[in-house]
């Protein structure tokens, strides 16, 4: 630890922070993909689902289209704020778990969405990893601000 109370020293960041901040951009932009060709309804992208799964997606109401967006943009810009970085990082990904929380709400509670998804475990799998991803890189980000990394 540096005088400034910094685990990188004066004015560096550490490696991690450009390690971690780059696959997390990049596994971030995954999701703000999906979320744009699904909303601009690209054919090409949307071809891979069936009609019910369609329908499904095309029939999501305001609220939870809303949450959708504050999950995926909440995270892309805390990816971006973490290489910047900027401690409202830390904001962020905290919107982007109020985000996920609602659209889990919506697609396992209020909906049959797991369902439409597919069969066996790789929807609870990859459920599961959003969520862990999300929990790490918000608990990441407020660990790297009270060490002083992010302003």
């Amino acid at each position: 630890m540096s005088e400034q109370g910094t685990i990188a020293g004066a004015g560096r960041a550490p490696l991690h922070l450009w390690i971690v901040g780059v696959l997390s951009l990049l596994w971030n932009a995954m999701g703000a993909f999906d979320y744009l060709m699904t909303q601009s309804r690209s054919e090409w992208y949307m071809s891979q689902f069936s009609p019910e799964q369609l329908d499904y997606f095309y029939s999501f109401p305001l609220w939870a289209d809303a949450a959708w967006a504050l999950g995926v943009w909440g995270a892309f810009f805390g990816s971006l704020a973490l290489l910047l970085r900027r401690s409202w990082a830390v904001w962020l990904f905290g919107v982007s778990i109020a985000g996920l929380v609602l659209t889990s709400i919506y697609n396992f509670v209020l909906t049959n969405g797991a369902e439409l998804m597919g069969e066996g475990a790789e929807v609870w799998v990859l459920t599961l990893l959003i969520w862990g991803i999300t929990l790490a890189l918000f608990f990441y980000a407020r660990w790297l601000t009270a060490q002083g990394v992010l302003r």
